[in-house]
């Protein structure tokens, strides 16, 4: 079983910053393909962006391409997501997720199903 504990949102005026971390239990987290994912209030949780480890790459949504940056430290279990220029529509729940016994496939990256394991989320709010 793999635990994912979020940290790091909060409120922020737009053009602002955050910077999410998601810490994970486990030791081979360097192997983990982790992924961000939303929820803004009514909608649908979507994908944001995925480090798929080991030099898998790195992928992001249309809508964060340039702003946010994924990277992850394997001495400390942690991915985080840097979050510049939030604008008022990157408000949600942000969560973090975990393939760990097996690697999605580049095309698969954005679906939810192949991450079985998720966190408790965290709230990000970016008033205009």
């Amino acid at each position: 079983q793999v635990q994912l504990v979020e940290s790091g949102g909060g409120l922020v005026q737009a053009g602002g910053s955050l910077r999410l971390s998601c810490e994970a239990s486990g030791r081979t987290f360097r192997s983990y393909t982790l992924g961000w994912f939303r929820q803004a209030p009514g909608k649908e949780r979507e994908w944001v962006s995925t480090d798929r480890g080991s030099g898998g790459g790195t992928f992001y949504a249309d809508s964060v391409k340039g702003r946010f940056t994924i990277s992850r430290d394997n001495t400390k279990n942690t991915v985080y997501l840097q979050m510049n220029n939030l604008r008022p529509e990157d408000t949600a729940v942000y969560y973090c997720a975990a393939a760990v016994n097996s690697r999605p496939i580049v095309s698969a990256v954005a679906l939810q199903q192949m991450y079985p394991y998720w966190g408790q989320g965290t709230q990000v709010t970016v008033s205009s």
